[in-house]
């Protein structure tokens, strides 16, 4: 049976998918790799256009599938629009969700409550694995894996596509594949990314923007932190593929592992030379980030991003800064706004004013960093 109790957020905000926490290959540049098949089930109009009765429809067909094929160990089916805007955003955060499925706030809600109707959000006790419910399509699947490891991703994700296709009729054509809200999904569904940590070349801006203009020449995208629409801080990219239809998810995932592997050679070899060539000067920004982190009063996300980025920096090239990959992949999710708020254990539910939660994300700092 799936666990259909609300969410805790501050018993969530401290316990953190599996995922974050393992070892994956190429760790030192590879954060983690997502494999998403988007699904929609025939006889229902796409997400733009479908009613709220529908959606809710959808739902529950999705939920009663997932009683037979659960995710792994404790299944959890969280109703977005019961959930709280702080629950929201911790989902959000955590990777198990998009901001289109679960807004937060009226300036993020489209077409009001209407638009939250029959979305949902379904993951495992590890949150390896997930399902977005009545996002841009009825259902997203996806699997997250540390490192670079897209085919490990790839094959749990199908594991669970396989499982519902026995108790759910997918809309699906002979000659196109399967049918998506959006064009460039049509085919396969898949899209694949690999997350990136980037900071030599972030410090050397023209070699970075080969990076990205030798992606987007191989028909990739370059993106932000979290993905579509997000920016880039902390030095951090996804790099995804753009379209599905006409390739195989061979392909699709062969397109990522022919560029990602020279990426993360590329940084290795900038970093290399500029722990060589800039040695003062990288120990003087690893040791102003320690301060940052051990002595604010007050810190924004980005700057607590930043500073944990040339804090790993540091760490890569040698410094002892006591950050291992593990901690930083945790300390990543848990600076966000809204895994800061739920750790003070404060308005659980409602959002705390920017200045608040600047200051309890400054205490928590000090705290992981040994400084009352």
């Amino acid at each position: 049976m799936l666990n259909t109790s609300p969410i805790n957020p501050t018993e969530f905000a401290q316990h953190l998918g599996g995922w974050t926490g393992k070892r994956g290959p190429e760790e030192d540049v590879a954060i983690s790799s997502r494999v998403r098949l988007a699904r929609n089930l025939s006889g229902y109009h796409f997400r733009t256009r479908i009613s709220p009765d529908d959606a809710r429809q959808v739902a529950e067909k999705l939920r009663l599938a997932m009683d037979a094929a659960p995710l792994d160990g404790d299944t959890r089916w969280v109703p977005i629009e019961d959930a709280s805007p702080l629950t929201r955003l911790l989902l959000r955060e955590r990777y198990l969700c998009s901001r289109d499925l679960a807004p937060v706030g009226a300036t993020e809600t489209k077409e009001g409550a209407a638009n939250l109707a029959g979305n949902a959000v379904v993951f495992g006790v590890a949150e390896n694995l997930s399902i977005m419910v009545n996002e841009e399509d009825h259902l997203r699947l996806q699997a997250l894996s540390p490192g670079l490891d897209l085919e490990d991703a790839r094959e749990r994700v199908a594991a669970v596509d396989r499982g519902l296709e026995a108790h759910l009729d997918y809309a699906y054509d002979d000659e196109l594949g399967y049918l998506t809200g959006c064009p460039t999904n049509v085919g396969t569904g898949m899209r694949a990314s690999v997350m990136v940590h980037l900071p030599a070349l972030g410090l050397v801006r023209e070699e970075l923007e080969k990076v990205i203009r030798s992606a987007q020449r191989t028909g990739l995208a370059v993106r932000g932190i979290y993905g579509e629409g997000s920016r880039a801080v902390g030095d951090f990219y996804q790099i995804s593929n753009q379209v599905t239809l006409g390739r195989t998810e061979e392909q699709l995932i062969a397109d990522l592992g022919a560029l990602v592997p020279s990426i993360i050679a590329f940084e290795r070899r900038v970093r290399a030379k500029l722990a060589e060539a800039r040695a003062e000067e990288l120990g003087q920004r690893v040791e102003r980030a320690r301060e940052t982190l051990m002595d604010s009063r007050s810190i924004d996300t980005d700057k607590a991003l930043t500073a944990l980025s040339n804090l790993r920096l540091g760490q890569l090239i040698g410094h002892n800064v006591g950050l291992a990959q593990p901690d930083f992949g945790r300390l990543v999710i848990q600076v966000q706004k809204g895994h800061v708020q739920a750790l003070a254990g404060e308005a659980p539910e409602g959002m705390q004013m920017p200045s608040q939660r600047d200051a309890a994300r400054a205490a928590f700092l000090k705290q992981r960093f040994g400084r009352s």
